[in-house]
């Protein structure tokens, strides 16, 4: 998941170099130790910071999670809860989550159910034994590491013998995931103990069996009934599990078993059977118009828990809760009015840098608006003597997000009035003020100057990390890093093997070279210090150039006629040795546009139909009609995926269904409809989205409440 505008460069000495996640209580960080280890570091909400009931409840989470074993879970390596933002350093633990796994894959087999529970049943086991509850299992919190499930995020856990008499207790605010939660978490808060880790290691058990909780229902009112005093569905769980499941889903906490009496029973040992409990406790039962109203009343407590401490939203269990917004942002629509006469079209690309949103095209080389408010910062024209109206591109920012790269037409005009000849330079502009910092000519006469992962078979032009890696000279016959230490001198250019097949490409910051032939692409990594290739390897095919997902470069195929039947994944930590062909569950139309977004690739047709596929597996996940015309690139946020057309027609797909959850009608009829102009990439800016439009416009909608 890549690094937003506001993530912070380093979180308490150790330096960031991902974004893992998000919660409720915060942002979680993937950075490393001075001795190169790798960490998970979660750093509390801003809002939460300055609650002293919050940072009391941060340093008990902390105190607790640093006296559980490491064996099951991931042991905390370094702390600070007095920090402006308090946050906890644990090691990282690399691997797949449940959730994530059993939606891309489906449910588990049967043999690697009974050793989750196994693993899981452990990790309970320890945590209960040092007198901590984690209050918040779920199957996100479960990560199949290779060496076994490990338990994370004790994001809501507290001391178990604490509970009674700890005056944190007393503001009666519900806690958890409301489909893994047990009764008592939506009834009596304050009287959770180790059974409800219990109750909900029987719901994490039946999602990873079924892929659907037990208790799940039409509406979070049904659920929380569900849970509270219904049936669990436990059709469809193995005749060898669902025994034990019964078990941990009893109703009464002490009808529930221990970890270790779990343990037996999954070693097949008998257990004694723990006496009933009623569900009222020993007094006389209610009447029944009484029960329906504490349930009321526990639904209320949870939808109000949203808003609080470690709890997320009921309509996607996963959601990070918390709203981002950039600092005193507002909805806003906004046009660039100062680009060359004549130009009507879009931008064709926007990047977020240093709290402005700058785009080029449409006869504009950039133009910065505010993320905030949308106000024109500044803007420049992209034409020529050659008056080519509609060049420009922004090709991306720098890593530390002060420059942006684009380029300038040179062109002039022919005195025979015939075409001019393209010629362009590229430029490393101020990404405040727009100055231009550097710039470097000639680039090679070409119509348009495409970017990264563009739908062009070759790539001009990539962003590394230390500058621009680009095809250059006249003749564009070979290849230059452009460095920003260097004022944009070539630090080094290598000859392309053959300029009409090869070109350059990035990701996660490092270049690659791609020479293409009808039966193989060739792939080499370049050395950042040289240009020379570290490793070469040999791929299948003409191959399109995704990106990077789960530490695999992704390669779709250029397709002419047909289908798309395959992807193709190269791994990088093996030097390019391991190399994949994976087949595609379901053909995908030769017509749609491929696109690879935060681990997922999206196959998208001009008449908006949209199908997500899984990399790893080629296993369909979804195929829907976005109900969006010609859209551009999909966009994967956390709980959506975005598209939006020429015309500013937005549309939200949840993540994980592809269902439509909400649209937004179009908002210019100034752009050609046709299948040759699809939207343009949209930008996003934590809960911000950025959508460009109509004649060099955007505009920016919150995706939390459109």
């Amino acid at each position: 998941m890549a690094l937003r505008e506001t993530d912070p460069k380093e979180v308490g000495g150790y330096p960031v170099e991902d974004r893992l996640g998000s919660g409720g209580m915060g942002v979680v960080y993937l950075a490393r130790s001075a001795s190169g280890r790798r960490l998970a570091v979660k750093v509390v909400h801003a809002q939460y910071a300055d609650d002293p009931e919050f940072r009391t409840r941060f340093r008990r989470e902390v105190e607790a999670a640093r006296q559980v074993s490491g064996a099951f879970t991931a042991p905390v390596v370094d702390a600070d809860a007095d920090a402006p933002s308090p946050w906890m350093a644990t090691l990282y633990i690399p691997g797949e989550n449940l959730g994530d796994h059993v939606r891309r894959h489906g449910p588990l087999p049967a043999e690697r159910l009974l050793e989750l529970a196994a693993g899981l049943t452990e990790a309970l086991r320890d945590i209960h034994r040092v007198g901590v509850v984690h209050r918040d299992l779920k199957p996100a919190n479960v990560m199949l590491a290779e060496d076994g499930p490990r338990v994370i995020d004790f994001g809501v856990s507290r001391a178990a013998e604490a509970l009674a008499g700890d005056a944190l207790t007393q503001t009666g605010r519900v806690m958890g995931t409301p489909p893994y939660m047990s009764p008592e978490q939506l009834t009596s808060p304050r009287d959770v103990g180790p059974a409800s880790d219990v109750f909900s290691l029987g719901s994490v058990l039946v999602h990873a069996a079924t892929g659907r909780g037990p208790f799940d229902d039409v509406s979070p009112y049904e659920t929380a009934t569900r849970v509270v005093e219904g049936d669990a569905g436990l059709d469809d769980v193995p005749d060898d599990l669902r025994a034990l499941v019964t078990l941990c889903l009893a109703k009464h906490p002490k009808e529930r078993p221990t970890p270790d009496e779990l343990l037996a029973v999954l070693r097949g040992d008998p257990v004694p059977p723990r006496p009933a409990v009623p569900a009222e406790g020993a007094s006389a039962p209610r009447p029944r118009r009484r029960r329906r109203l504490l349930i009321t009343g526990a639904v209320g407590g949870v939808l109000a828990a949203v808003l609080t401490l470690g709890a997320v939203q009921w309509l996607q269990p996963d959601d990070p809760g918390a709203r981002s917004l950039p600092p005193g942002w507002r909805a806003w629509q906004a046009q660039d009015t100062r680009a060359e006469e004549g130009s009507s079209t879009p931008f064709s690309r926007c990047v977020a840098a240093r709290g402005g949103l700058v785009c080029a095209g449409g006869g504009t080389k950039a133009a910065r608006f505010s993320l905030a408010t949308g106000k024109l910062a500044w803007s420049a024209s992209a034409v020529g003597g050659g008056g080519l109206v509609d060049q420009g591109t922004v090709f991306g920012a720098s890593a530390d997000r002060e420059r942006v790269y684009v380029y300038r037409d040179k062109s002039v005009a022919r005195s025979d009035d015939s075409a001019p000849e393209p010629v362009y330079e590229f430029q490393a502009l101020d990404s405040r003020t727009g100055k231009e910092l550097w710039r470097r000519a000639p680039l090679w006469g070409q119509e348009v100057a495409s970017g990264p992962n563009s739908e062009r078979e070759l790539g001009d032009v990539a962003v590394v990390q230390d500058g621009l890696l680009a095809r250059y000279g006249a003749k564009a016959d070979r290849y230059a890093l452009l460095a920003d230490r260097t004022g944009g001198e070539p630090r080094w250019q290598r000859p392309l093997p053959d300029p009409d097949s090869c070109g350059v490409d990035a990701a996660d910051g490092h270049g690659y070279l791609l020479c293409l032939s009808e039966k193989e692409t060739r792939l080499s990594r370049l050395d950042p210090d040289t240009g020379e290739p570290s490793w070469t390897t040999r791929l299948p095919g003409a191959l399109l150039f995704l990106g990077q997902a789960d530490g695999r470069l992704v390669f779709g195929q250029n397709i002419q006629d047909g289908a798309h039947r395959t992807l193709v994944t190269v791994d990088v930590a093996s030097g390019g040795h391991t190399v994949r062909s994976v087949p595609l569950s379901h053909r995908q139309p030769g017509a749609a546009s491929v696109t690879l977004s935060d681990g997922t690739v999206y196959y998208t047709l001009w008449n908006g139909r949209v199908s997500a596929v899984d990399p790893r597996s080629g296993r369909q996940l979804w195929s829907t009609d976005s109900e969006v015309e010609n859209p551009g690139p999909p966009l994967a946020g956390e709980t959506h995926v975005f598209l939006a057309s020429p015309s500013g027609r937005l549309g939200a797909l949840y993540r994980h269904t592809g269902a439509v959850d909400w649209s937004r009608p179009a908002r210019s009829a100034d752009v050609l409809s046709s299948a040759d102009t699809p939207g343009a990439p949209l930008t996003l800016v934590g809960d911000a989205l950025y959508v460009p439009y109509g004649i060099r416009s955007v505009y920016s909608v919150d995706v939390r409440h459109p």
